[in-house]
């Protein structure tokens, strides 16, 4: 187990987001809660730093939260191989997958419990009674009754979920159950991702940071030039210098891993979906989906992470080289329309830009998940005023309103509306410019970080069970 380090935020960029009035309202809940907490750390444990909406989230949120006076700290576990093998079984399954062939039986449990031990034995090292402990998913939530039995308050924070159950999230929380269900709290997403039994549930949608090198404001020549930098769009490019309202200046200078016949002129309209390698993500289906929307002149872009620059996902290079193999397989004129991005993962800060630069370069943004926990890089897309066509399925339903702030699939197989809809955004220029301008304003009501921090101080007032004023 080791622990990330976390900086104080700068108040100044965000009070020119948020406005004077959202950001003296936050400072007043989190002193509040502050008082409430009387000197206790809220630990936060996850299972890795970088990739993935877990760790995204918690590197945007926690800085504001320690800049306006809440102590909070983040912890990440360490595992072996099977064990991070188990706990994305666990996962794929919990979202309603099968994943692996390989089970979720007695020998699995054991190792399971076997890590978690060991992690336990580097919490007590390191949180107090009276600490309040934010378990975050699957892979770590054998520690909930470790943080319990340390005197500590055990919160358990579900990130991922699906609406409806089946045979695969009954296994996965046959397996899961018995460590959670003791937490003095449960956070879900969404309703819909909550199960009976969940002990004390709220629901806390999350939030994306304004400020962040993903989400900061790039001028187009900034824009180009990342791109050029990177490698995803033509065009002679060097590296590059950036300062984002909070943080050192960022240097991107890595090319990205790319699979194409040659590179997207800048002026060609861009379809893009940026996430993980992973079958829930669908990225094979994006791809057949645009190529049936054949748009003339249009160029999709499926991007990543770098396969092995994420230390939870053990099964994102089987993934990574499928959908290669299926664009190998296309037609020369269809493989000429169509790249797959490995982004540089080096830098978390210079790969945030990149992401923050190709959604920003894009013509329409896709998120076809077959299930999804939220949907955070949909979020990202949106804040930045972008045309979306999405999945109708978990927090991605919730944040979207159909043909306002976005299009929604209802159902995550069905290509050829998804064709449909990603041909209406692009050659239909006053839909996408007013979809694109639903869905900012959308994220500004109700998933940046003022937000998300004022709900998670109604949860530790009510935990600690003292009384805010």
């Amino acid at each position: 187990m080791r622990e990330v380090p976390i900086g104080a935020a700068p108040l100044t960029p965000y009070r020119e987001v948020f406005g004077d009035e959202r950001l003296e309202a936050l400072r007043d809940r989190a002193g509040e809660v502050s008082g409430a907490l009387h000197g206790r750390t809220v630990w936060n444990i996850n299972s890795t730093a970088a990739g993935g909406g877990v760790a995204e989230l918690l590197h945007a949120l926690l800085p504001l939260a320690r800049a306006v006076g809440i102590d909070t700290r983040w912890l990440v576990i360490d595992g072996d191989t099977e064990f991070f093998a188990i706990a994305k079984r666990l996962c794929t399954r919990l979202y309603g997958a099968p994943g692996d062939p390989a089970p979720l039986g007695p020998d699995q449990l054991q190792h399971y419990r076997v890590i978690t031990e060991l992690e336990g034995t580097a919490l007590a090292a390191r949180v107090r009674p009276g600490d309040l402990v934010v378990v975050h998913e699957a892979q770590p939530a054998g520690l909930v009754d470790v943080a319990r039995r340390l005197g500590a308050i055990a919160v358990w924070r579900r990130h991922i979920g699906r609406d409806e159950p089946n045979e695969h999230t009954e296994e996965g929380w046959a397996f899961l159950r018995r460590f959670v269900e003791n937490a003095d709290a449960s956070v879900f997403l969404t309703d819909s991702a909550c199960p009976e039994w969940a002990p004390r549930p709220h629901i806390i949608p999350p939030s994306i940071d304004p400020c962040a090198p993903k989400n900061m404001e790039l001028t187009d020549e900034q824009t180009l030039a990342i791109l050029r930098c990177t490698g995803i769009v033509a065009g002679e490019g060097s590296s590059l210098t950036i300062r984002p309202p909070v943080g050192e200046i960022i240097t991107v200078r890595h090319e990205a891993v790319v699979v194409r016949e040659e590179a997207p002129s800048a002026d060609v309209p861009m379809v893009v979906q940026v996430s993980r390698w992973d079958e829930l993500k669908d990225m094979a289906g994006v791809l057949r989906a645009f190529l049936d929307a054949d748009v003339e002149n249009s160029y999709l872009t499926l991007a990543g992470a770098d396969v092995v620059g994420v230390a939870d996902d053990p099964d994102a290079g089987r993934f990574w080289d499928e959908c290669v193999e299926q664009w190998k397989a296309l037609p020369v004129e269809q493989r000429r329309r169509v790249q797959l991005l490995c982004l540089p993962m080096r830098d978390l800060r210079e790969n945030a830009l990149v992401v923050n630069a190709l959604q920003r370069h894009a013509t329409a943004v896709v998120q076809k998940s077959i299930a999804e926990g939220f949907g955070l890089t949909a979020t990202e897309a949106m804040w930045k005023g972008k045309p979306l066509v999405a999945s109708a399925v978990g927090g991605l339903r919730e944040q979207i309103v159909h043909g306002e702030s976005g299009l929604l699939v209802d159902d995550p197989y069905d290509l050829a509306t998804t064709a449909k809809l990603i041909r209406q955004v692009l050659t239909d220029p006053e839909l996408a410019a007013r979809l694109g301008e639903g869905a900012r304003r959308r994220v500004d009501e109700c998933y940046l970080p003022d937000r998300h921090l004022s709900d998670w101080a109604s949860l530790i007032a009510s935990t600690v069970t003292m009384e805010v004023v």
